[in-house]
């Protein structure tokens, strides 16, 4: 073998040996993980999305957390608040950014919990501009007096309208939900988040658009 062959061969084999390095230095993936999870933390205001979705998403080693309302802040003017009949052209804008930003994340690898107002009559949208093939679907839905009692005790945030939060309980409970998807018990956060990761382990929460 001539001198060519030999450093040619040498090449290839320093070539796999570091593939496989870089192969053994990835985080496990979690279980019941698959190509892309995106899981939606949704429901009426009150019902503790924020801080269910925050306990969520730091029980992956690897996700990211992403906030709906967020999205709502990056319109500078002419912003309609979007509980209002009227805002809905530019709920449809944000929403679907939203959704974009989103499926991004979890075409990257990460575990993506996303904490916003996803309601029935949005997920077929939400879910296709997400550009997945498929996402987990989490209601939130205590009580109406629970959601109001949370929403009167809120400090320095942007929501506080008790008139908008019945009536968009009332829209999620009188929506056409599989109960599979809806979380009305428990209450307490930390075990609201581990009943959402035990049905989303077990593929209940799926939903395709």
């Amino acid at each position: 073998m001539g001198l060519r062959q030999r450093l040619r061969r040498r090449d290839r084999r320093a070539g796999r040996g570091r593939g496989a390095q870089r192969r053994q230095r990835r985080p496990p993936r979690p279980r019941g993980l698959s190509t892309a999870e995106l899981i939606v933390v949704s429901g009426p205001p009150g019902a503790g999305k924020s801080t269910v979705a925050r306990l969520l998403a730091d029980g992956f080693p690897r996700s990211a957390l992403v906030r709906g309302d967020d999205f709502f802040s990056f319109v500078a003017a002419g912003r309609i608040e979007p509980w209002l009949p009227e805002a809905q052209e530019q709920n449809d804008v944000v929403i679907a950014a939203a959704a974009s930003a989103t499926g991004r994340f979890a075409a990257g690898g990460y575990v993506v919990v996303y904490d916003g107002v996803v309601g029935p009559w949005y997920l077929t949208a939400f879910a296709t501009a997400t550009g997945l093939d498929h996402l987990s679907y989490a209601v939130l839905l205590p009580s109406e007096r629970e959601c109001l009692q949370r929403v009167a005790g809120r400090s320095g945030h942007g929501f506080t309208d008790p008139d908008a939060t019945r009536r968009m309980h009332r829209q999620f409970a009188d929506a056409d939900l599989e109960p599979r998807h809806v979380f009305s018990e428990p209450t307490e956060p930390a075990a609201l988040a581990r009943a959402i990761r035990q049905r989303w382990e077990a593929g209940a929460l799926r939903y395709r658009p």
